[in-house]
């Protein structure tokens, strides 16, 4: 893929480069990290020749590693290994998680006088209730012991693609400009929790936070049945259907027969998913024809995959979601060359980042705290 110039980047947690995708041109890759063998190579194919691609632990990188110096450091650290409570407790323990590798690397680099002028994290929103929000408080905590001022945007990517993806997004950077700091919370990128978070900051931190101000973006105007394919070898036979709805709510039957009374062609996402009822464990299929996919998971299990259910009238037909429309639903243009096998593609697309997400990220937020870094070193 065509590498574009721009500010030099340092993505960390990398996989596939989803993020890098989104942050060209505004910022040119210098040096990429992760620790999946997998991923590494996907981004190796993705981004030749591949030699910005450093494979392994975060926790064994030295600042000697890295070419120069960063105007943006993004670090999508996973949030499987998210271990934030107790501030610094973990730093000298690999597994303890591995934003604190992320953090030890940035510290490294802060003596040298290299640290990033711009740092961008994303991980879950379920951040914001880890530990009773005690997890956020320690990573902005770390942030301003670095002498990082930060705030945090909640991003759906359903703002963009046809996915349901909330995620949160921690920017990170020395002196805001005044431009691109607003002077309190707004929708839709501060939600409540967020806004009550903050309120019970201590005093000190409390001042130091950042609200971001951040562009709206355009009204999406794609749906789901406009990212897939038209024809698949794929589909179940009518058994499975069946059985896909028989294992649905008597509400979610009552809705889909009313769909199919109505004649309208609709296409529906649907996962599997353990419920308690009654005291005991029952496999329900939950269905949703909003026009929007629900939150694309890596395929660890059955009910992870998510299934299509395609609706003509009394005619009703399903299969699972492929991975190249998985990839569209993450705004991937078709030309990234996806791994060969399945269950890899949909791992690295259902780990990943929204490309349209990070690009208004970029294009109104980053790139210009970026420049605005830059102008105050030539002044």
């Amino acid at each position: 893929m065509q590498r574009d110039s721009g500010a030099p980047l340092w993505e960390f947690f990398a996989g596939g480069g989803l993020a890098r995708l989104g942050l060209e041109p505004d910022f040119a890759c210098a040096f990429a990290n992760d620790i999946d063998r997998t991923k590494a190579a996907a981004y190796r194919a993705a981004f030749p020749p591949g030699d910005d691609m450093h494979e392994g632990d975060i926790w064994k990188l030295t600042p000697s590693k890295l070419p120069g110096k960063a105007a943006l450091a993004w670090a999508s650290f996973p949030c499987q290994d998210l271990s934030l409570a107790g501030a610094r407790r973990g730093l000298a323990a690999p597994r303890s998680g591995a934003f604190w590798g992320f953090h030890a690397l940035i510290e490294k680099l802060e003596h040298e006088g290299r640290a990033p002028d711009v740092l961008a994290l994303e991980n879950v929103s379920g951040l914001l209730s880890s530990h009773g929000g005690a997890d956020f408080t320690a990573l902005l905590h770390a942030l301003d012991d670095l002498g990082y001022r930060a705030g945090a945007l909640e991003i759906d990517a359903a703002m963009f693609t046809p996915q349901s993806r909330p995620r949160l997004f921690i920017i990170a950077a020395r002196s805001p400009p005044p431009h691109l700091v607003a002077s309190g919370p707004s929708e839709p990128f501060h939600g409540q929790a967020l806004r009550n978070l903050v309120a019970r900051l201590p005093d000190s931190m409390r001042k130091h936070y950042v609200w971001w101000r951040l562009n709206t973006p355009p009204k999406r105007n794609t749906r789901l049945a406009d990212l897939l394919d038209d024809h698949s070898d794929a589909w179940n036979s009518a058994e499975q259907t069946a059985k896909l709805v028989s294992q649905m709510s008597e509400l979610q039957r009552s809705r889909l027969e009313a769909l199919q009374e109505s004649g309208r062609r609709e296409v529906g996402a649907v996962f599997r998913r353990i419920r308690i009822e009654h005291g005991e464990r029952v496999q329900r299929a939950e269905a949703r024809f909003d026009g929007l996919a629900g939150c694309l998971r890596t395929p660890t299990g059955g009910s992870s995959r998510q299934l299509l259910l395609f609706v003509e009238g009394k005619s009703l037909r399903s299969r699972l979601i492929s991975p190249r429309e998985a990839a569209r639903l993450m705004g991937v243009p078709e030309h990234y060359p996806l791994p060969s096998g399945q269950t890899a593609a949909l791992h690295l697309v259902g780990d990943a980042v929204c490309v349209p997400v990070v690009r208004w990220l970029s294009q109104n937020l980053l790139s210009p705290l970026a420049g605005a870094a830059a102008a105050r070193k030539s002044a």
